[in-house]
Parts: C-alpha cells; sequence; structure tokens
C-alpha cells in the first residue's frame, strides 16, 4: 500500500510548496491518488482482456524492442522532472564523486552475484518443485527453472537509467547527482553488459541489443534532458524566474502525476494478461526480484549513511542502484531465449513490480530521512518538512 501513498505524498509537498509562500490547497484529484493508482492497473489490465487486439497493437508500435507508447509516456514524466533540475548541482558531482562511485559499486560488482545467488536460492531450489517443465531453446531442452534464472540475471546486470529520475526527484534527492549517475550507468552499460552477462549466463555467446540501450537513452533521458534545458533557459529569459517559479512550474505539477498513471495502464495493459494466465509462476518469479531490489537498496542506503552522504545525495544513489533497465533485459531476453521462453517472462515480471517496488522504497526514503544530515536546497523538489523549520 505504501507506494501509492508516496503519490500523494508527491502531490501533497508540490502543494505544500504553495502553500509555503501563501495558500494553496489539494484538489479532489489529487486527494484521491490513490484511488487512481489501483483504477490504472485494474483498466490496464481489463484493457488487455477485453481489447487483447488493441493492447497487441500497441504493443508491437515499438523500435529496437523500446515501446513507442511508453516512450511517449516517459517523456512527459522526464520532462517536467529535468526542467526542475539544477544543472549547478550536477557540475558539483564532479567535484563530489561518493554518490557516483557507490552507485558504480553496488551495481557492478554486487547487484549482478547477489541477483544469481538470490535467484538460484529460489527459483532453482525453494521454489523448484513448482517450476516443473522444461521449453526448447536453440534446439536444447532447458528447465524452466534455470530459464527464469536467466531472465533475472538479466535483470540484476541491466541498471536503470531513466524512471530512476522520476524516483530521485520523488524522493526529495539531488537530481544533479542523478542525472550524472544515469549518464555514468549508460556509459558502463555499454561497455560490462555484454561479458558481465556473458560470463554470469555461461554461454557461448551473448547478443548485445546495442541499438536498444542507445535508442532509450537517447529517448527516455538525452530527449528531456535537452528539451528541459532548453525551455528552461528560454523561460528564464524572456519571462524571468518569478514566472517560471510560479507560473510554469505550476502548470508542470499534475503533467508526471498523470505520465505514470497513463504509464502504468499501459504496462498492465500489455503484460497484465500474464498475471490472469499464469498467476502461480508470476508470484513465484516476483519473490527472488522483490527481494534483491529491497536488500540492494537496503545495503546501499546503509553504506551511504555510513559514509556520511547528505540524505539527497544517498536516496537516489539508492534508488538507482535497486532499479534495473527492463527493457534492455527484455531485449535481450527475447534474443537470446525467444519471445515466449521463461527467461522473456522473468524479464516481463521485472517490469509488473518495477513501478510499484520502487515508489514504495521512495516512500522508506523519505520516511528514515532523519537518519541522515540534510542539505535540502540541492533537491528538484523541495522536502516541506525541512522548509517549514526555517
Amino acid at each position: 500500500m505504501s507506494f501509492v501513498l508516496d503519490l500523494e505524498a508527491m502531490t501533497e509537498s508540490l502543494s505544500n510548496e504553495k502553500s509555503l509562500s501563501g495558500g494553496g490547497s489539494l484538489s479532489f484529484f489529487e486527494r484521491y491518488l490513490t484511488l487512481w493508482v489501483f483504477l490504472c492497473i485494474v483498466i490496464g489490465i481489463l484493457l488487455g482482456r477485453w481489447f487483447p487486439d488493441l493492447a497487441v497493437t500497441l504493443d508491437s508500435l515499438s523500435v529496437y524492442q523500446v515501446s513507442i507508447p511508453i516512450a511517449i509516456c516517459l517523456f512527459f514524466m522526464m520532462y517536467p522532472i529535468m526542467v526542475k533540475i539544477d544543472f549547478g548541482q550536477a557540475a558539483l558531482a564532479v567535484q563530489f564523486p561518493k554518490p557516483v562511485l557507490l552507485t558504480l559499486v553496488m551495481n557492478w560488482l554486487v547487484k549482478p552475484f547477489t541477483m544469481v545467488i538470490i535467484a538460484q536460492f529460489f527459483l532453482g531450489w525453494l521454489f523448484q518443485p513448482w517450476l516443473q517443465g522444461t521449453e526448447v531453446i536453440r534446439g536444447v531442452e532447458v528447465s524452466l527453472s534455470n530459464s527464469y534464472i536467466a531472465g533475472a540475471i538479466l535483470l540484476g546486470i541491466a541498471p536503470c537509467t531513466a524512471m530512476v529520475l522520476m524516483w530521485g526527484y520523488l524522493s526529495y534527492g539531488n537530481q544533479g547527482h542523478t542525472l550524472v549517475m544515469v549518464a555514468v550507468n549508460s556509459l558502463t552499460m555499454l561497455v560490462l553488459y555484454a561479458p558481465l552477462g556473458r560470463w554470469l549466463l555461461a554461454m557461448s555467446e551473448l547478443t548485445v541489443p546495442w541499438q536498444t540501450i542507445l535508442l532509450s537513452v537517447a529517448i527516455y533521458v538525452a530527449l528531456p534532458l535537452v528539451s528541459g534545458l532548453a525551455s528552461r533557459t528560454l523561460i528564464l529569459r524572456v519571462k524571468g524566474k518569478e514566472w517560471f517559479e510560479e507560473k510554469f512550474l505550476g502548470y508542470l505539477t499534475p503533467v508526471a502525476i498523470t505520465a505514470l498513471l497513463a504509464t502504468l495502464v499501459l504496462l498492465f495493459a500489455f503484460k497484465g494478461d500474464l498475471i490472469v494466465e499464469n498467476p502461480l509462476h508470476i508470484f513465484l518469479i516476483a519473490v527472488p526480484l522483490f527481494i534483491q531490489t529491497n536488500f540492494i537498496f537496503g545495503l546501499t542506503y546503509v553504506v551511504a549513511q555510513k559514509l556520511g552522504l547528505a540524505y539527497e545525495d544517498a536516496a537516489p544513489a539508492a534508488l538507482v542502484g535497486a532499479s534495473n533497465h527492463f527493457e534492455v533485459a527484455i531485449a535481450t531476453a527475447v534474443v537470446l531465449f525467444g519471445l515466449n521462453s521463461g527467461a522473456a517472462l522473468a524479464t516481463v515480471v521485472g517490469v509488473l513490480i518495477e513501478v510499484p517496488v520502487m515508489l514504495m522504497l521512495v516512500e522508506v526514503c523519505k520516511r528514515t530521512a532523519f537518519y541522515f544530515r540534510r542539505e535540502p536546497e540541492k533537491a528538484s523538489l523541495p522536502d516541506p518538512r525541512c522548509f517549514r523549520k526555517i
């Protein structure tokens, strides 16, 4: 339940920015946002069931496994975040690299190996009696459990380079640092994804979807980043800072939330039928993915606290470490094992749990922020709890 409460918290905090300077209250839509989230999930599943041809048609609108409808939603989710980023904080990240280095260590030296261990324990041993069956991949008979493990590994070695900007924003994080982390992850994934995946999967060949990686980074990060920077610069020059902060940003307040809700509808319309058709396997696959996400988040969060990082840097570092680039994982699984393989199914389960789990962790961050020293001026979305004390 906490992941949906976080959406309400984000909306409330946006409204609180206004109330701190005089007035403002939650609208009817904002007040019952928890209800809208559940409705979007249900609507998505029902649309996929009642209008399967429409869902298939929309899902087929993709370029190199990058869904065009979801890309449009993610652009409108990312643009309001990008336009609020203080790019001076991004420049300062070079001088204070601890959060970036922490993310690199967790994403490439810890996370892939814990994913192997957790997946092997649950899918290869504990849940194995319920995962009986085999499938044929490239002429070789493979057990379903091993295929699911392969899909989990592909998720574990693909760090998120897009939606994590939303999670950092919602958690009152330093978006300048988050942006640098995303850029570094994008570059390191181009270099490390293939050899690490080949080694962990113990395969003779690993086909890396370079086009998917490059295109997703361009659409999900570069395009909203350039658009946000250009429009921010232009509006500040023409209209001034007061109009930009009080008017323009006010217009954008519901955009990111609406885009996130639309993304939920699309994701569950495209893939929600899997929950209805194969609920046991979906649940069993989701268990190790859920545990892995929470473990990496908790480990990174604690290490960040021990390193003395400010909350505004620690929260996005932990969220970056925990999240996955599911488009790349799905594309790789489809290329290697086939569209209907267990590995591809496991990566799709990653899609279904990514948003609710990450929103839950955002709420955990906000409720534990008092364990860290605070530098609220770094955040693109100010934490109203800090400014009430001033």
